[in-house]
């Protein structure tokens, strides 16, 4: 759909970028270029705009698509009616909103059997009309409703008719869109959200304790509200413990529609016109707006709740890989014994088995004993422990274990969300065709440890448990929201062709599940990659698929070893030009790693803008293939700081105020962060406890997987709460 200029200047100054940038979103994503691809390989078409901002603006775009679509699907529809004038033509075409544009349609909307309409049904509008027009200065009022008294159409007096006449009136107040406006943004400024138990008190009056005591008589400015408590409120609304509603200044809008109704303030009509605002904003307008103005605190809400476990997601898919170990998974239980899966270096299973440490079977050294013989056995040097049902004593296991291996072994707990889903999955049954259900959840521990990303993605981000109140929000927008991240975070990271899975090459741009599936059995019928271009020889992908995804994949053993870097094919006789000015031709490179070092070096004093000059190319292009190729091979996760690896374990008993501990945040919420310290329960750093000076979101201050240092508050052993402080 054709996008006006102003819409692209109104987009850009929403998001503070150049209309043409705007523009040029618009042509790239038409073309069916996709987000990831259009943020690494068209900067200059985008004036270098990073991912977010193409994320945000393509849904700018969207929206003004669909409101231009219902635009015209409204005029349509008023035209249908012989009721679209000039102006109201006019108004329809310059609203920036969806609402202004339902508010604009709403009079001409089809109504059930309202009031009003059974009024008009009666012939009731043509009195309706001239009490409102107010341009008569005199009259009786009985005597003028009196003559459209009509007992057959049930008005028996003019009582009956002057009532009918004011259920019209009301109603064309309620859909005037002005007063609509007006009587939204009063609401909006001055309204407060109060809510109430609605349990029943028990025999000595008090009323029973609920998560949600907190808010049993609870009033905040809608204004000021933050999203997480919308989202609890709206929880307890639905669980019906809380009674809720928005309180507004009654009287003040009463009296703003009075003025925008009445012109005659002294007029013949002005009492029953009163009458008609009150009865239009009470009846009509008072219900409806409340529940828009619910409506919006709660998308609000929800966005923030998307957006935080966006962040999240983020952070823990892009935790850095621990390379090179053989791991052991270890999936703790009770009853059904701890699920055991040892990896090797590249996360394929060597053994399993179940050990029953704790009750009720108790064998608490038969397992220390077996966990030891396969640490001999199979040089494990680390050992990942999902944080579930018995994990805490599971640590204390461990840690025994650990203590008495004459091997160096470390141990490290991870969230093992989503491990039930995944193991029961088609994909976990694909995979480990051989293996138990039970035991698959092990297997997925431990390499979530080895490459966080490759594993996670094969589970539902909805289940992967980073967030607040994720079931409370709008599941589709989750759901995109969330894919994007995963999307986003895989082509950030880039994707070895020759060992992903069908369920992580789905998410390289341009690449299809099917698609996804095909690259896979053409790897098993063909053997290896070795270079990218192969990929065209695969059915379904052709040109246009292989310009989307080619610069995310990577070939670790390629004959050009421009394909194990993020240099995109288009760009190959690019950088071998800047090689060749570096002074190490590119076949020289590939052949002898020892070149590797010198390559770096002459890298590094080149000068991407004169460079850029030189060859008659775009300085981001040029010093994005220049960072590239300083670093072939390179993972972007191994620059950041690894997990907290642990030999020993502590309990809440343990802990003291005043003491100082290092632990690794675990989740991000909109009034603090919770970190793993250690005891089998995250403690709380309050968002007044992250620093001296104002702190506007945690999200500013710490995000998922950061290792932080934390001081000790408070530790409530009876209700379980440690309350932490953030050392800077």
């Amino acid at each position: 759909m054709t996008i006006s200029a102003e819409i692209f200047k109104f987009i850009a100054h929403e998001l503070g970028i150049k209309p043409k940038q705007v523009q040029s979103v618009k042509e790239l994503l038409d073309d069916g270029n996709t987000i990831p691809f259009i943020a690494r390989y068209r900067k200059e078409a985008t004036g270098e705009l990073d991912e977010v901002v193409l994320r945000d603006t393509a849904e700018r775009l969207s929206y003004h698509e669909n409101l231009q679509k219902r635009k015209t699907e409204v005029l349509r529809l008023i035209s249908e009616q012989d009721q679209l004038t000039p102006e109201l033509e006019n108004d329809i075409a310059k609203a920036a909103k969806l609402q202004e544009v339902e508010d604009l349609y709403r009079p001409y909307r089809p109504k059930r059997r309202t009031r009003a309409v059974v009024a008009a049904e009666k012939g009731l509008t043509p009195l309706a009309e001239l009490i409102f027009k107010q341009e008569s200065q005199t009259g009786n009022l009985p005597d003028i409703s009196a003559s459209y008294v009509n007992p057959q159409a049930g008005v028996e007096t003019w009582e009956d008719a002057q009532t009918g006449a004011l259920d019209i009136i009301a109603q064309w107040i309620a859909d005037d869109a002005k007063i609509r406006g007006l009587v939204r943004d009063l609401s909006t400024k001055n309204g407060t959200l109060k809510t109430s138990c609605r349990l029943e008190p028990d025999d000595d009056g008090k009323l029973p304790l609920t998560k949600f005591e907190h808010y049993y008589d609870y009033t905040e400015a809608v204004t000021s509200i933050p999203s997480h408590r919308t989202l609890a409120i709206n929880r307890g609304e639905k669980e019906e413990v809380l009674r809720v509603n928005v309180d507004v200044p009654v009287e003040k809008i009463t009296s703003m529609i009075q003025k925008q109704v009445i012109r005659v303030p002294h007029g013949p009509f002005a009492s029953l016109l009163k009458e008609a605002c009150q009865d239009a904003y009470q009846r009509l307008l008072a219900p409806s707006i409340e529940r828009e103005l619910r409506k919006q605190l709660t998308e609000a809400a929800e966005e923030q709740a998307i957006k935080v476990f966006a962040a999240n997601l983020r952070q823990l898919l892009l935790q850095p890989p621990i390379s090179g170990h053989r791991v052991m998974g270890v999936d703790p239980a009770y009853r059904t014994g701890c699920k055991v899966a040892v990896l090797d270096e590249q996360g394929d299973l060597l053994h399993t088995a179940t050990i029953y440490p704790h009750a009720p079977q108790g064998r608490w050294e038969a397992a220390k004993a077996e966990l030891l013989h396969l640490i001999d056995t199979y040089g494990i040097d680390l050992i990942s422990v999902g944080n579930g049902t018995a994990s805490r004593e599971t640590e204390v296991l461990i840690s025994e274990v650990i203590e008495q291996s004459p091997k160096s072994v470390q141990y490290l707990v991870i969230n093992e969300a989503g491990a039930s889903v995944y193991s029961a999955s088609e994909l976990a049954r694909e995979e480990l065709p051989d293996l138990d259900v039970s035991l698959r959840g092990a297997v997925s521990i431990g390499r979530r440890v080895q490459d966080p990303l490759a594993e996670l993605v094969k589970i539902h981000p909805g289940s992967i448990g980073v967030g607040q109140y994720q079931h409370d929000v709008n599941q589709r927008q989750l759901t995109d929201t969330l894919e994007g991240v995963v999307e986003s975070c895989v082509n950030h990271v880039g994707v070895e062709l020759n060992t992903a899975s069908p369920t992580l090459l789905q998410y390289v741009a341009g690449i299809s599940n099917t698609l996804a599936r095909r690259i896979v059995q053409y790897r098993q019928d063909q053997g290896p990659f070795t270079a990218r271009q192969e990929l065209l020889d695969i059915k379904g992908l052709g040109p246009k698929t292989f310009t989307q995804c080619a610069g995310f994949l990577r070939i670790r053993q390629a004959v050009n070893i421009l394909d194990n870097t993020p240099v995109h094919p288009e760009s190959y006789a690019l950088a071998e030009n800047i090689l060749t000015i570096a002074g190490v031709p590119l076949e020289k490179f590939s052949l002898d790693s020892s070149h590797t070092a010198d390559l770096k070096s002459s890298l590094s004093e080149l000068e991407a803008a004169s460079t850029a000059r030189q060859l008659n190319a775009g300085l981001p292009t040029v010093a994005d293939i220049i960072d590239a190729l300083q670093k072939p091979g390179r993972d972007p996760r191994e620059e950041l700081p690894k997990p907290l690896f642990r030999k020993d374990v502590l309990t809440m008993e343990d802990l003291r105020p005043d003491m100082l501990l290092t632990g690794t945040i675990t989740n991000v919420v909109d009034f603090g962060a919770f970190v793993d310290i250690g005891v089998n329960r995250d403690g709380l750093i309050h968002i007044s406890e992250m620093s001296q000076s104002y702190v506007a979101h945690p999200l500013d201050v710490v995000a998922v997987g950061d290792i932080v240092k934390v001081r000790i508050l408070d530790a409530d052993l009876e209700r379980g709460r440690i309350s932490l402080s953030l050392i800077i």
